[in-house]
């Protein structure tokens, strides 16, 4: 058996890109169009990792222009990811826009989350980093 990947749902493919392929830094792999079903698959993965992948599923709009509605998605737990440095990672996040919902104030454990409500957790690679501003001081910002 081998790992393949982790599907999520995304009601705007541009604003998820965005903060999966743009924020977090994650590399577009393949993207398949399927006029007949009406959806869009992006696959994802870390930079120089690709047996962990994401796929983000993108049903398009009705006839209507209705999107459908997954609810805040937090019947999923949430993605992880080992970064090199946490306190980097979570400052390129917030140049983005993101809010870090979970700061590492322990330099080793931050949660952000994405458009559509998924958790993404990044953990410290190795030994956590020596605790450090504005981090400390951050408070946690709603769920994750």
């Amino acid at each position: 058996m081998k790992y393949l990947h982790t599907m999520v749902r995304v009601r705007d493919l541009e604003a998820s890109l965005k903060f999966y392929v743009d924020a977090l830094g994650l590399v577009e792999l393949r993207r398949s169009e399927h006029a007949a079903g009406r959806f869009t698959l992006v696959f994802l993965a870390a930079p120089g990792d690709e047996s962990a992948q994401v796929e983000l599923t993108f049903n398009w709009p009705d006839e209507n222009g209705q999107v459908e509605d997954y609810g805040s998605a937090r019947n999923f737990g949430h993605l992880a990811y080992a970064v090199d440095d946490i306190h980097a990672s979570c400052q390129r996040l917030l140049d983005h826009g993101v809010t870090i919902v979970r700061p590492p104030r322990d330099g080793r454990m931050a949660f952000v989350r994405s458009p559509d409500l998924v958790s993404i957790e990044l953990l410290q690679r190795g030994a956590p980093l020596a605790p450090a501003e504005p981090w400390v001081s951050m408070p946690n910002i709603g769920s994750w």
